[in-house]
């Protein structure tokens, strides 16, 4: 089937509305993009990261009136929009051409993540399955690859491991999957919750996994955690420093990431009063990853 794409590149506070116009004219797919060039940091829980400016691209079927769609946009978006315009794609199946997009990747010496569609390239590794979804967090952002691998050279086994801003469970249910006894997986956003119970089914480790948003996380899990994780943002790091670190018994193990190097000195300075870090590990020349153990007070 052919199809037409239409593209309009709007401000990040106009993308709802040119979102709901497109999806009210009957477009089964829109996609957002950047439009600028522009750099993201992986999100605090339940946060939707957008760029300033972003491309919004609705695909349409070519049997669609594309003269009266592009007139009524125009009109209602009228000095809300940089640029509108429609292109004629190749007909393709763009169910697969997507869900090419996404290969096996390897983390450290044992650890795979694989979409459900594609075998396993080391039936015998460790292999976690997961799709892209609604939560934030398939292996692909440097920071997430950061944690997985630091999992990886972990010795987990009968360990208790925090995920705290948890996503889809990436890393709680990697943890699982490496020999830990329990992870506990927190984040503020019901749908990370949801989405992070479901990957765990698939995966067969839901029976040791416990979900909590940040305020009902119970008193008595205060230092029993012998490993926690936390891949947000370098502000609520430096915020959370006092809680996240209050989980982790002595000599428990901490992994912070979602910080880039200039951001390093102000988070490892909030968590000195508890943590030993060692030193940085940095990805792609600027994202970083610092891991520490409690100290014994």
């Amino acid at each position: 089937m052919t199809w037409i794409q239409v593209k309009i590149q709007t401000q990040r506070d106009q993308t709802e509305q040119v979102e709901n116009l497109l999806s009210e004219l009957g477009s089964p797919a829109i996609m957002l993009l950047d439009a600028g060039d522009q750099p993201l940091l992986e999100p605090p829980p339940g946060a939707t990261p957008l760029w300033d400016s972003v491309w919004v691209q609705g695909l349409f079927s070519a049997e669609s009136d594309m003269d009266a769609l592009l007139e009524f946009l125009a009109q209602q978006l009228d000095g809300q929009i940089t640029t509108l315009r429609a292109e004629v794609l190749e007909d393709k199946d763009w169910e697969r051409a997507w869900m090419d997009h996404y290969h096996p990747m390897a983390f450290g010496k044992r650890l795979w993540v694989v979409p459900s569609w594609t075998p396993p390239p080391c039936p015998d590794a460790v292999n976690l399955l997961l799709d892209p979804g609604l939560a934030f967090g398939t292996g692909t952002h440097a920071t997430t690859s950061l944690c997985l691998n630091w999992l990886d050279s972990l010795e987990l086994s009968d360990k208790t491991v925090m995920d705290y801003g948890c996503g889809s469970g990436i890393l709680a249910i990697a943890a699982l999957l490496l020999g830990a006894r329990h992870a506990i997986a927190v984040d503020n956003d019901p749908q990370a919750l949801l989405s992070t119970q479901e990957n765990a089914r698939r995966n067969g480790v839901l029976d040791r996994l416990v979900v909590y948003l940040p305020e009902e996380v119970p008193d008595e899990l205060k230092t029993s955690c012998d490993v926690v994780v936390a891949n947000i943002l370098a502000k609520p790091l430096i915020h959370l420093a006092e809680l996240l670190c209050g989980y982790l018994r002595p000599l428990g193990e901490l992994a912070l990431s979602g910080l880039i190097r200039s951001q390093v000195e102000d988070v490892s300075c909030a968590y000195n009063p508890w943590i030993q870090f060692s030193s940085p590990e940095f990805r792609d020349e600027d994202w970083c990853r610092l891991q520490g153990k409690r100290r014994i007070a």
